[in-house]
């Protein structure tokens, strides 16, 4: 990302957000906050920036400073953040000490939810996510049982502060956006396919994270979303354990004993598809050249130390 796309991307609208601001700090709501003092969301469902956007965050920051308030909530001890995971991320790594912060108190659930999911959708179009963090888009925005009174006026201030224009949806129709068919159509999916988003909800975070990161079929993780939460934590303990990876096939046996299921059950099922090691073989020709008549063991200590030796060389040479 470019250093002169900042600006416009990180959310430095001074004069956008200065009568919002005013406004806060008259009334007491913008405060500047320790930022020790500030917890991530509990059920935050968004990975933080990485790479170049992370660098570009910092840079801003380190330059001009957090003009963008953070908001927060009032919990037991201090706050939990809401929306601004990544600013905050960028001032720690900047070393600052304090954030300016507008403190939210007396919040619904469904309420700070709402203001997690919708600045992110803010920051990011939905087809930029990840797969988890869609997932979590959906169920926010549809399962939610929230006043949609109320989260229209979320979103119009989360806009006012971000600087941004957004269309909120009014009237007495709104129970219909609930509908898998509606849902699709905003985010340009079929029913379908908001459906199966809408169940990889119930996977626990170790299977989103491998999701996300494609070491997990998502027909696969589909079908694991359907045992209850501890039963999915003993089947990742044993795959890691056991060193093997899952079929649709194998996860079809374990939902057979769900409500049963034991580690004995789940490593007798997987045990069947261990994960194969990747093994090199060296070409006929090298043999020829190099290791013609010698011992086993001789070669394989020649080509050890011959892959020390040039990774070692690599090393040096970064």
């Amino acid at each position: 990302m470019k250093a002169n796309n900042r600006r416009k991307v990180f959310g430095d609208a001074v004069d956008l957000l200065m009568d919002d601001i005013e406004e806060k700090t008259a009334a007491g709501g913008l405060q500047m906050l320790p930022i020790k003092k500030i917890r991530p969301f509990h059920d935050h469902p968004f990975h933080l920036y990485e790479g170049d956007r992370l660098e570009d965050m910092v840079a801003s920051v380190r330059e001009h400073g957090i003009l963008n308030p953070v908001i927060v909530q009032e919990i037991d001890g201090g706050y939990e953040m809401l929306s601004g995971h990544n600013r905050m991320n960028a001032a720690k790594l900047v070393g600052l000490k304090e954030i300016p912060a507008i403190v939210k108190t007396d919040l619904s659930e469904e309420e700070a939810y709402v203001y997690v999911i919708e600045t992110n959708l803010m920051q990011r179009s939905f087809s930029d996510l990840l797969i988890s963090e869609k997932a979590a888009v959906l169920k926010a925005r549809y399962e939610k049982e929230s006043c949609q009174g109320r989260r229209n006026d979320i979103i119009e201030e989360i806009a006012r502060l971000e600087g941004k224009e957004v269309e909120v949806t009014r009237g007495h129709g709104d129970h219909r956006l609930k509908t898998r068919d509606t849902i699709g159509k905003e985010y340009e999916l079929s029913g379908s396919s908001v459906g199966r988003l809408l169940k990889l909800n119930d996977l626990i975070k170790p299977f989103k994270d491998m999701v996300d990161r494609g070491a997990l079929y998502t027909k696969v993780a589909l079908q694991l979303a359907f045992l209850p939460e501890e039963e999915q934590d003993m089947v990742f303990r044993v795959m890691n354990e056991e060193k093997t990876k899952i079929t649709s096939e194998m996860v079809a046996n374990l939902r057979s004993h769900s409500g049963s299921l034991t580690e004995a059950k789940i490593k007798r099922y997987l045990s069947k598809n261990p994960i194969k090691k990747k093994c090199y073989k060296v070409p006929a020709r090298i043999v020829e050249k190099y290791f013609e008549g010698m011992d086993p063991n001789t070669v394989d200590s020649i080509v050890e130390q011959a892959l020390a030796a040039w990774f070692g060389k690599e090393n040096v040479d970064v």
